[in-house]
């Protein structure tokens, strides 16, 4: 039985990872985070703080608990906060991986990194894995100078990205698009959402998934991973409203250039899945099945 090792478990992949792992009972789990657990449920698993900035304490974490897989889930992925405060970013998205590949490479452990769709400039997306990356951002070009730095490693890695992450977990304690939205429509509040920029949302417990797929296959590279719908910013919400029967009258569309973030976004991105599919048996929910999953751990959460 292998021993999977978590960073960032009390994130949202990082709690679908353990509802994931525990649900199958094929693995054994050390869930790692800088705070103290926050994984509602319980269950067969050991946690270890473990501070990803402090490569001591990464490499005693590691030596003690001895795992066969690495899922590198923490990171700083607020785009804004990364362009604000390039260095802290710079620590935590780069800095971090070249501790713990360093590691894995000594003892053969295999690392699975989690990246992104913005280490694309959005020009001529889809993109599959072969297509040249181009990031607009200083998150986009941390996420691909840590993937060049795992590919020129001698560790076992996998580097899957994905788009546009939604999911809920019990504490309510990470907004994503969906709840964001749900939220503030059920609030009649007005929103403004950009039409101008294109995404295929990723459901939670689908990348979880794809992680433990390429656990179970034994992969090898890069795979993109996301969902397999394709709509704009403002079509995402808008199907949202729809399907939670909220006014969607609320949404004001605008364009991204009216925002004036720190960071820019790339206009269109979406994967091509064939490669996930084929390789690792990928197969993703459609939005409305994602939306219905949602809803009843919502009313678990309330019960």
């Amino acid at each position: 039985m292998k021993t999977i090792l978590v960073t960032g478990s009390n994130g949202l992949l990082g709690q679908k990872l353990t509802d994931l792992i525990l649900a199958e009972n094929h693995f054994r789990l050390v869930a790692t985070g800088r705070s103290a657990d926050r994984y509602p449920n319980g269950g067969e698993y050991q946690y270890a703080q473990m501070d990803m900035l402090n490569a001591e304490s990464v490499r005693e974490t590691i030596t003690n608990f001895q795992p066969d897989v690495i899922i590198h889930t923490a990171a700083m992925t607020n785009a804004d906060q990364c362009e604000q405060d390039p260095v802290a970013a710079g620590i935590a998205n780069v800095r971090t991986v070249e501790t713990l590949v360093s590691i894995c490479a000594e003892f053969n452990i295999q690392f699975i990194f989690l990246s992104t769709d913005f280490v694309f400039d959005g020009k001529n997306g889809p993109y599959t894995e072969l297509d040249a990356p181009g990031p607009l951002n200083v998150y986009g070009h941390n996420k691909l100078e840590a993937e060049e730095i795992i590919k020129n490693s001698t560790a076992k890695w996998v580097i899957i990205r994905t788009i546009l992450v939604y999911g809920v977990i019990a504490d309510g304690s990470r907004a994503t698009i969906v709840s964001w939205a749900k939220n503030a429509l059920e609030k009649g509040e007005v929103i403004r959402v950009v039409n101008d920029q294109w995404r295929m949302p990723t459901l939670a417990e689908d990348l979880a998934s794809a992680c433990l797929l390429a656990i179970k296959k034994d992969a090898h590279g890069v795979f993109h991973i996301s969902g397999n719908e394709y709509l704009s910013i403002s079509q995402l919400v808008r199907k949202i409203a729809d399907f939670w029967k909220l006014d969607g009258s609320l949404i004001q569309e605008i364009s991204a250039s009216s925002l004036s973030q720190p960071a820019a976004r790339p206009e269109s991105t979406g994967f091509i899945l064939d490669k996930a599919q084929n390789e690792l048996g990928y197969s993703p929910h459609t939005l409305e099945e994602g939306f219905a999953l949602l809803e009843q751990q919502m009313l678990n959460i309330k019960n």
